[in-house]
């Protein structure tokens, strides 16, 4: 007789209670033009393949236990030592390992909107998370930060979805005023943003979180890095996996990193490819926030003038039909009317726009 086993009451309460992260839709097919998770339209540099290939004979051994040689590499690049450096299988293992050793039983703080992961990682631990919102403006609230009194408080810059980038000063001055760790997840600084890494050298309480999956085009490899003080990433490095990131995955990353002609020449095409996209949204007279990263945040406005949650539904509904798959955030009210798209080739983003054009002729 087949036993049985109820895990939907066996877990734990918090897990019961968790929802997982929902990525981005990944269609099947051919034919679709794919601007809804925020990857690289380029591929890597193509020392990489060479890289992996030279891997293969010796897959049957267990990789570097720390990426060492990654570590060394971006230390060295960032004025640091490799002791302030760990590398996470995807920039979210890092996260995660951050919200495993430092967020204490009154939970992190993070803004919204932001990231949909924080939310996950801090639920899978067990741990509260505290909102600071934004307004339409997305102007950063340095005070409501500082009053929250977190242990972590997560801050992505460039924001998503928006795309709206953070100074260096104004994360310098949350970094005076709070006792707890600041996040500053850095995702897409490379196609814009001004990147906290100088602010190590002063300040022990920050960490700065990267990936190579958007400007190194890896993806689909899950390699990330965080950059701390010496204490901070010994404190990352007991509760990380033994072997987290894989022989290929270590030479790829360090492939793409070494490159970095390669990587100066493509993040430069994705920016202007996202400027010269800008302009033509501009001239519809949609409102589209400034970008730092390697997509548009932009609110539709249908022939009538109309913008809001209805408009911007029926244009995320009317580019899918077409092929042509964006994020549409419909929960928040600072979100619901607008669509994120991300950067593709120049091609890719003229048929987004041919797509606009006939949804406009038929709205």
């Amino acid at each position: 007789m087949k036993k049985s086993f109820d895990a939907s009451k066996r877990a734990l309460p918090h897990v019961q209670n968790l929802h997982a992260y929902v990525p981005g839709e990944q269609p099947q097919g051919e034919g679709w033009v794919k601007l809804n998770t925020n990857e690289n339209p380029y591929p890597p540099s193509p020392n990489v393949a060479s890289a992996i290939a030279a891997e293969v004979a010796h897959l049957r051994k267990y990789p570097e236990p720390v990426s060492a040689r990654l570590r060394a590499a971006i230390g060295k690049r960032f004025g640091l030592s490799q002791s302030n450096v760990i590398i996470g299988n995807g920039s979210d293992n890092l996260l995660d390992l951050i919200t495993r050793c430092f967020v204490d039983s009154e939970g992190a703080g993070h803004t919204v909107p932001s990231y949909s992961l924080y939310p996950v990682v801090a639920g899978m631990s067990d741990k509260g998370l505290v909102d600071v919102p934004f307004t339409r403006k997305m102007k950063l609230d340095v005070e409501a930060i500082v009053a929250l009194n977190a242990s972590v408080f997560f801050l992505t810059s460039p924001n998503a979805p928006t795309g709206v980038a953070f100074t260096r000063a104004e994360i310098a001055s949350v970094l005076d005023r709070i006792d707890g760790l600041l996040v500053v997840d850095e995702a897409y600084v490379d196609f814009g943003g001004e990147t906290a890494a100088p602010l190590l050298a002063d300040y022990e309480n920050l960490i700065v979180v990267r990936t190579f999956s958007k400007s190194y085009g890896l993806a689909g490899m899950r390699v990330g890095f965080a950059m701390a003080a010496a204490s901070i990433i010994g404190m990352l490095d007991r509760v990380r996996d033994a072997y987290n990131l894989d022989r290929i995955a270590q030479a790829a990353a360090l492939a793409a990193f070494e490159d970095v002609k390669y990587f100066d020449t493509h993040c430069a095409k994705v920016i202007q490819t996202r400027e010269s996209t800008r302009e033509r949204l501009d001239v519809l007279g949609w409102f589209t926030y400034p970008s730092a990263a390697n997509l548009l945040f932009t609110e539709p406005k249908n022939t009538a003038g109309e913008t809001g949650a209805e408009v911007a539904r029926s244009l995320f509904e009317f580019l899918k039909e077409s092929k042509v798959l964006v994020r549409y955030f419909p929960s928040h009210p600072l979100t619901c009317s607008f669509i994120r798209v991300s950067i593709g080739t120049n091609a890719e983003m003229d048929v987004f726009l041919t797509v606009v054009d006939s949804w406009l002729n038929h709205a």
